[in-house]
């Protein structure tokens, strides 16, 4: 375990909240069309702040939480990409105008983060009261990841999602996205327009992906401080990501096939550090550095061989996977003799 200061805390915090502000202004004053360049510096530039914060954090507290570091933040990079995935389907379903993006998705990231530093909270307080906590997120994780591959080839229903629905049942929409604002009146009426359900339906996704990336994360590291910054600089990126490689997507056809590998592996490193503290230390543990090497290489092996599918199959279509079957496909299996 690493000390950190109250100081660095709150410097850290103030900016992760600065970054954000940015994003929230640009979003809010300059609502337009995000081109590929503009797309591209943003990525480089959240990518580089990621990076200069880890060699800080190496040279300040050592090679062994700098190594947590940078493997905290590949796996929680890597789980954002599935998540663009399904931000890709929830633009499309409801067809948000362009230049409104921007603004979903960068609320939608303020809603993940608040999410998540509430998890992150509670994971860390469980974790050093009761150690069995990490069996619990290793089965967690093994469960996920036994979903995810089952149903690799699937999108999630994001009509189907209870909060949507309950949206759409109790709340008054408007017809149109009445210039990207999230509520209005109507003839008198307080109306919200479809960005808000929008926002409801990136925010109740990112609740789920929370409830894995956490634990995820968890097997890296145990210290919060580490999870949070992983988590926070991940997210950062996010929106710049998506309006680089949405376009690119398409193609990464076995992402989800190595998303369920990276959580299994992780899974299991959790169950091994559990057996090693509870039942006999004789029980090796994987170190943070294989961590590390395992989780890069699955992806680079990943990307290489979606690339290599779809040059040789061009209708082949990636898919972000899905914890449970969808109801179209639930509604077929029902039908066969």
């Amino acid at each position: 375990m690493v000390e950190i200061s109250g100081l660095t805390w709150a410097l850290t915090i103030a900016f992760v909240l600065a970054l954000l502000a940015v994003d929230l202004v640009l979003a809010a004053v300059r609502p337009h069309r995000v081109g590929f360049r503009e797309a591209t510096a943003w990525s480089v530039f959240y990518i580089a702040v990621a990076v200069a914060f880890g060699v800080w954090f190496t040279v300040a507290y050592g090679g062994g939480p700098g190594t947590e570091y940078f493997a905290g933040y590949v796996v929680e990079k890597s789980l954002s990409v599935d998540n663009l995935f399904v931000f890709v389907i929830i633009m499309t379903t409801f067809s948000v105008p362009e230049e409104h993006q921007h603004r979903a998705l960068t609320f939608g990231i303020v809603l993940a983060l608040i999410m998540r530093a509430i998890f992150i909270a509670l994971g860390a307080t469980l974790l050093s009261l009761f150690s069995f906590m990490f069996l619990l997120f290793g089965l967690l994780l093994i469960y996920t990841a036994v979903q995810l591959f089952r149903h690799r080839d699937e999108d999630p229903d994001i009509e189907d999602n209870a909060m949507v629905k309950a949206a759409r049942r109790f709340l008054p929409v408007t017809p149109d996205y009445v210039g990207g604002r999230l509520t209005t009146r109507v003839q008198g009426r307080r109306m919200v327009t479809p960005l808000f359900v929008v926002l409801i339906a990136i925010g109740s996704i990112d609740l789920l992906f929370a409830l894995d990336s956490i634990p995820a994360v968890f097997g890296v590291t145990s210290e919060p401080y580490i999870v949070f910054t992983a988590n926070a600089f991940a997210l950062l990126g996010l929106r710049a990501l998506f309006f680089l490689v949405k376009g690119l997507l398409d193609r990464l056809v076995y992402l989800s096939a190595g998303l369920a590998i990276i959580l299994a592996f992780i899974g299991v490193k959790l169950i091994l550090h559990w057996a090693h503290v509870d039942i006999d230390p004789r029980v090796p543990e994987i170190p943070t550095p294989l961590s590390l090497g395992v989780i890069v290489v699955v992806l680079a092996v990943v990307t290489v061989a979606s690339l290599a599918k779809t040059r040789r199959d061009p209708t082949a279509k990636a898919h972000p996977g899905s914890l449970r079957a969808t109801r179209a496909r639930h509604d077929e299996r029902q039908q066969r003799p």
